[in-house]
């Protein structure tokens, strides 16, 4: 990339191994036969990047893997779907991260190898690269530790230099949210964790208090629902965008990334949030039409058809 990408992505890059069909209830020293095994790409930063390239976007990636058999089919599953994936490292030695889902109904277990995951550093990244993307989205702040020394900086160069900013924290697995999210919000434009999330940032049972908490620290603050659908607060104003109504479900693996997707690219186009907000509804049920978070991307047939029925107003067209 020399110049022209809409969004630049420096994340983490690993496979998703899904095995369907196992009991939440799992003893130990037992045979326990699944109904479906699935191989796709996985994390929330690959998958954001990934669909918003399968939707037309022109996407940058940044990120460390192993130089191993892993790392190569997650990078060229982004390529595949037209991400530019140069600045992508391979190093010797290491392990390219595995997340093993176990998806059990509307809840999962999620097991995941770290590997490389935390080896991204600010000092890896290109950055006069990411200044001149549009924008540039960032997720998985707890799992990408190696990224958290420098980054407040970085943020702030690319605020400066007129970029605009999103993140989606996902979870914590230390359950302490902490630094540097606070160190970051400061140069965040639109801010994007789910409604569990956001309780557990704000410190409170209370969605009401929560938002309070959060809104007067970024621009744009959207929280995604799940079948309750989003809710955006900006200026002091409140939205909410229903669930779009679906028939059928394969699973929700990446369906809160997806809606990263929907919801950037119309930011991009200039659409109003609330528009934005329908469009992430409508780009994250697309998600759950297929297996993970990618596959159902993967498939111009089941997008264009989708959207054909989901997406009256061509918000996602």
């Amino acid at each position: 990339m020399e110049s022209g990408f809409d969004i630049a992505i420096a994340g983490e890059l690993n496979l998703d191994l899904i095995l369907y069909g196992l009991p939440a209830s799992m003893p130990t020293e037992r045979e326990l036969l699944g109904t479906d095994f699935v191989v796709t790409l996985g994390s929330s930063s690959a998958i954001v990047a990934h669909n918003l390239a399968a939707m037309g976007m022109r996407v940058a990636f940044q990120s460390v893997v192993g130089n191993d058999h892993f790392g190569s089919l997650a990078c060229e599953r982004l390529s595949e779907s037209g991400v530019d994936v140069s600045c992508v490292q391979m190093r010797d030695g290491r392990k390219t991260g595995v997340t093993l889902l176990l998806p059990h109904g509307a809840e999962r277990h999620m097991l995941t190898y770290p590997g490389t995951i935390a080896d991204l550093r600010v000092d890896d990244l290109d950055v006069e690269r990411l200044a001149r993307a549009r924008h540039v989205h960032l997720c998985s702040l707890y799992l990408q530790r190696g990224l958290h020394a420098g980054l407040p900086d970085l943020l702030q160069n690319l605020k400066a230099r007129g970029v605009t900013i999103s993140l989606d924290p996902n979870d914590d697995p230390d359950d302490q949210w902490g630094s540097p999210l606070r160190e970051v919000l400061p140069w965040v434009d639109i801010f994007m964790p789910n409604e569990s999330e956001l309780l557990r940032i704000a410190g409170t049972d209370n969605l009401d208090q929560a938002v309070s908490r959060i809104e007067q620290q970024v621009p744009t603050l959207v929280v995604k629902r799940g079948s309750r659908g989003a809710l955006v607060v900006s200026g002091g104003k409140r939205h909410d965008a229903p669930v779009v109504s679906l028939d059928s479900v394969v699973d929700t693996i990446g369906a809160g990334d997806s809606f990263d997707v929907g919801f950037l690219k119309a930011f991009l186009q200039g659409l109003d949030l609330q528009a934005c907000a329908r469009a992430g509804n409508i780009s994250g049920a697309l998600s759950t039409q297929g297996h993970g978070g990618t596959e159902a991307f993967r498939s111009k047939a089941v997008r264009d058809a989708f959207l054909k029925a989901r997406d009256p107003d061509g918000l996602l067209r």
